[in-house]
């Protein structure tokens, strides 16, 4: 598929630069980057894609004014809505939302790596994208592949959708996870990805965001979406019909076959609603990809909530609704850097997590209301985690 116009929101990431491979790859055309601080790769990307716009973090504007001559520097918000075939959102975290409500709205074609809009908004997302026009396609692993054994099937005949994890690094050992580093954690077996995400990895806080993800974009309930530990990483989804019959998506653990169907589906249609899924042509991978052999042993059991809390953290607050999913990410992503800068233990991650649910104010969803418990959530993780706001 050829002569596809990108809008890549997060190009200095790993999701952002993976897509710029793939759009190299294809013969895709980039017509806007949005790379928050890293102005060093920005400039390079600008000077390789001569895009016509691009946005940078507010503290980095003027700077970026002077440095990447010949693009407009637009707010983020702004840039998601310039005329493009498809807006990839790799913005990790809740800053992403703000530009996938942004392009939904203005009828845009989102293929979406930020789970944080699914995760704490799906509801307000849906709406955005009714009244709007626009469609989307997610861009994780496990939510391309499943959406891949989807097509052409029907929501009504599923019996369970079953998402893989690789475990993380800590999947057998260390028997005692207290005294797990930040080294330690960011070793991840299968996926080469940014500190939080991988961190996230280890706790299996993202699998449990994924699973929040996956039954909003599907529109079933969390009950429906199981857990798997998959050490392999070749397996990335599965659904167990009805009829006993199970789909499965497989393959290399590499992000640029989802990226790349992730858009091409997106072109072909996307979805306006749950679980509408429209299926994509699908373009030539690598010599690499097409070469990835199916010979070696795979092996599949349960997660251990025990060792790993985040994940039934995540359930919980997926069951709540409402409010609550807010609270356990944003939690989230203050107690993970806090990790990661020492100022807590591994074990801690979910502690801080739980508490902050505990103590959640319950309201109606609504996009004020989200910015204010997300707010909330924040600070007092901070507290909990002796940080300074």
């Amino acid at each position: 598929m050829v002569g596809v116009k990108l809008t890549v929101l997060g190009s200095t990431g790993s999701i952002g630069t993976q897509t710029l491979e793939v759009a190299q790859q294809r013969g895709w055309e980039v017509a806007a980057l949005a790379g928050g601080r890293n102005l060093d790769l920005l400039e390079a990307q600008v000077r390789q894609w001569q895009p016509e716009a691009v946005a940078v973090a507010p503290e980095a504007y003027a700077e970026a004014k002077a440095r990447l001559s010949g693009a407009a520097v637009l707010p983020l918000e702004e840039l998601a809505v310039q005329q493009a075939d498809v807006v990839v959102n790799a913005i990790s975290g809740l800053p992403g939302l703000s530009p996938t409500r942004a392009a939904l709205e203005a009828g845009q074609a989102v293929a979406l790596a930020t789970k944080e809009a699914m995760v704490t908004a799906a509801p307000l997302i849906w709406a955005a994208a009714a009244q709007g026009g626009g469609r989307l396609v997610p861009v994780d692993s496990e939510h391309t592949g499943m959406y891949q054994c989807l097509v052409g099937e029907r929501l009504s005949d599923v019996a369970e959708l079953i998402l893989t994890a690789s475990g993380g690094p800590f999947r057998l050992s260390p028997a005692d996870l207290s005294s797990v580093t930040p080294e330690q954690a960011l070793n991840h077996p299968s996926w080469s990805m940014g500190q939080k995400i991988t961190v996230d990895s280890a706790t299996l806080m993202n699998k449990g965001l994924e699973v929040m993800e996956c039954a909003a974009l599907y529109s079933l309930p969390l009950s429906k979406v199981r857990v798997v530990i998959h050490p392999q990483s070749a397996v990335h989804s599965a659904v167990r019909w009805h009829d006993g019959n199970l789909s499965a998506n497989f393959g290399p653990a590499d992000m640029r076959l989802f990226i790349a169907y992730a858009v091409e589906a997106a072109v072909a249609g996307g979805m306006t609603r749950p679980g509408e899924v429209t299926g994509a042509p699908r373009g030539r991978g690598s010599t690499e990809q097409l070469a990835w052999a199916l010979e070696g042993k795979w092996e599949f059991s349960a997660p251990d909530l025990n060792r790993f809390p985040a994940l039934g953290l995540a359930y919980r607050a997926g069951e709540a609704g409402g409010l609550l999913p807010a609270a356990l990410n944003a939690a989230d992503e203050v107690a993970v850097p806090a990790f990661l800068a020492g100022k807590i233990g591994f074990l801690d991650i979910p502690r801080v997590i739980e508490q902050v649910l505990d103590e959640c104010p319950r309201a109606e969803l609504g996009w004020d209301t989200l910015a204010e418990v997300q707010g909330w959530a924040t600070r007092r993780a901070q507290e909990l985690c002796g940080v300074e706001a």
